[in-house]
């Protein structure tokens, strides 16, 4: 059995690192589903969005919607004609692609086609928005690569995006979906490599870190009496 060492925790997820070594940062948690980044995850009226509009904020205090002072008391913007979702608001994430103005949504990472995790504000640990990682879910050994695009409130862990809920056989629906326990997360803090190209180019970089740390044979020595399947 590996040695964990607690460095944060989030509730019940204790955050850890493995025989001191500060790489990769491991905890296990469940996944609530993040809209955030997607064209259509934010209306005007709440209800025609993927998710409800009070997970971005209110008037005075935009946090999840792109605004047309960028500051949260500002206006929310709104899709052009020629924006993906003509009529919803632009949502954002905390990574983002500096080639394109704020009010475009190509500039935030889109969640219903990138899996990315969703880290507490002021996480820390030598972690930034843009670095890897891989979430693994104990019931089945299955897994998936994803970057870490998103800051989510300061008490909580275990949010992840649309995208990675449905590629690990969870429900993608932001408003109901995910599931309440069971994944493990592996972090590896300072592996960015700048805004994600493709899903592909995410796959690339973090199975090479997975399969050099150790993969899945290190996480099951990390949690062995998690319900691994047989």
């Amino acid at each position: 059995m590996a040695q964990l060492n607690v460095v944060r925790t989030y509730g019940y997820s204790e955050v850890v690192t493995v025989d001191g070594n500060a790489s990769p940062l491991l905890y296990v948690a469940g996944l609530n589903v993040d809209a955030d980044g997607s064209p259509r995850a934010y209306s005007p009226d709440s209800k025609s969005g993927l998710d409800d509009l009070a997970n971005a904020g209110k008037p005075g205090n935009w946090w999840g919607v792109a605004t047309d002072n960028n500051q949260p008391n500002g206006t929310p913007i709104i899709q052009g004609p020629n924006d993906p979702a003509p009529g919803f608001y632009v949502s954002t994430t905390s990574l983002q692609n500096s080639n394109f103005p704020v009010s475009s949504p190509s500039r935030y990472v889109n969640a219903e086609t990138i899996n990315f995790i969703v880290l507490p504000i002021g996480f820390g640990q030598g972690v930034k928005v843009g670095d890897f990682a891989v979430v693994i879910d104990a019931l089945t050994a299955d897994y998936d690569y994803a970057v870490y695009a998103d800051e989510g409130p300061s008490d909580q862990i275990g949010e992840g995006s649309m995208a990675l809920a449905a590629s690990l056989g969870y429900s993608s629906n932001p408003r109901n979906g995910g599931t309440g326990s069971g994944l493990v997360y592996v972090v590896f803090p300072g592996s960015s490599k700048g805004f994600p190209a493709s899903q592909d180019a995410i796959d690339h970089q973090a199975s090479g870190l997975f399969t050099n740390w150790g993969g899945l044979s290190q996480v099951k020595a990390c949690y062995p009496l998690l319900a691994w399947p047989e």
